[in-house]
């Protein structure tokens, strides 16, 4: 197959539209569904994330897409009990692809309502069964077990869009674009996201253990494939805050923190026991625990769409509970797409229990950034490689 029509492009009036290759034949198989225009960029993105995360970490890999920046990735490292409840997930047995994916989910569930899955590997049945739970557009991923595709064609009455790729296929070095009918070439980035982007350590303390490196990594690759300014926060073989697409950097590092925050305080003792009702959807409870983590909940959970999800009327966090909880993360690293032009960013990242840092450098400030590095005792690589993407 050379082309795949779509019913219309980014938006409805963009007709007529469709994907296609000048070279060979498409190096995906639609095996369900009707895929879009913005279905396919974060399929392609996603599976470009996830392959490069497998082969750095050499551990099954998944991303959440949403409107071409990643919600959130994941490796199969083993789960704490915090995060089986905090991901709404019981007793049950779990492959490396399903641990994978719950991570890549739980980043940030509310940002992946309605994403665009990626699996590194074969999607078994146990991945399956928790997709089918959660509100998605679609699945990529190099094979399927035919009890695991049996169940995704049933999902959305039979409209689940999934995608086959193929893991041999090979872009051409150079890439092309049309904006306002001028085009675009340039030499694909191919760069490579290994340990040797952090040997350079200007920082006093220079020792990145091997979980913070792979955590490191993470951050790295995921940033490649998320729309620029962006930085990102990981964790524990996870992306636990991404923030892309700000003009700001400093407002990357807020929006990405925050949402590392409310990572953290999403497995508060109290927040892992609030009173649902059993049969409150999973969707219900993620929006209201969002809700009460936000900083002016207030108004909310006085209303009364909130009583029939509680068996009981939940109280906020104090500011004191939040800030004693947060108060004990650390060892948390911190990536970023080019420099950091300011220590600020340094600041606010401490804020979210960062101690490992990693960024292109190359700024007419970068004695202050590793000043302030310096002064909370944050090992920083410069790796001297940006990784813009738009």
């Amino acid at each position: 197959m050379k082309e795949w029509k779509l019913r219309y492009g980014l938006n409805p009036n963009q007709v007529p539209a469709k994907v296609y290759t000048e070279k060979g034949e498409l190096p995906f198989e639609v095996l369900n569904g009707s895929p879009g225009y913005i279905n396919f960029m974060d399929a392609l993105n996603g599976w470009q994330l996830v392959r490069e995360l497998k082969a750095a970490t050499g551990l099954a890999s998944a991303a959440s897409f949403k409107h071409v920046s990643p919600a959130g990735a994941g490796t199969a490292t083993p789960l704490p009990d915090s995060l089986l409840r905090a991901y709404h997930l019981g007793e049950q047995e779990l492959s490396p692809m399903a641990i994978a994916y719950v991570r890549a989910r739980g980043t940030d569930r509310m940002s992946s309502y309605g994403d665009f899955i990626a699996l590194s590997d074969v999607c078994d049945i146990q991945t399956a069964r928790l997709i089918n739970r959660e509100v998605s557009d679609g699945i990529i991923a190099p094979a399927y077990t035919e009890e695991a595709l049996v169940l995704l064609k049933n999902k959305k009455k039979g409209m689940y869009v999934i995608l086959k790729i193929d893991e041999e296929f090979k872009p051409e070095g150079t890439e092309k674009r049309e904006i306002f009918g001028i085009t675009f070439e340039q030499e694909r980035n191919a760069v490579e996201i290994t340990q040797e982007l952090l040997r350079n350590i200007p920082t006093i303390r220079k020792e990145i253990p091997g979980e913070a490196v792979r955590d490191l990594l993470i951050a790295l690759i995921t940033l490649k494939f998320t729309q620029s300014n962006s930085v990102c926060y990981a964790f524990g073989g996870q992306t636990i805050g991404v923030g892309a697409g700000q003009q700001s950097r400093i407002h990357c590092v807020r929006l990405a923190g925050d949402k590392a925050d409310v990572w953290h305080l999403r497995q508060h003792p109290y927040i892992l026991s609030l009173p649902f009702y059993e049969r409150t959807k999973l969707v219900d409870r993620d929006n209201a625990i969002d809700l009460l983590l936000s900083k002016e909940p207030e108004a909310v959970t006085e209303g009364d769409s909130w009583k029939h999800l509680f068996t009981e009327k939940p109280r906020l966090l104090s500011s004191c509970e939040r800030k004693e909880w947060l108060r004990q993360i650390s060892g948390i690293s911190l990536g970023s797409d080019a420099f950091f032009p300011f220590g600020d960013n340094i600041e606010r990242a401490v804020k979210s229990g960062v101690s490992y840092v990693a960024q292109a450098g190359g700024s007419m400030r970068d004695d202050n950034v590793i000043e302030t590095c310096n002064k909370y005792g944050i090992a920083m690589a410069m790796t001297g490689v940006r990784l813009f993407h738009h």
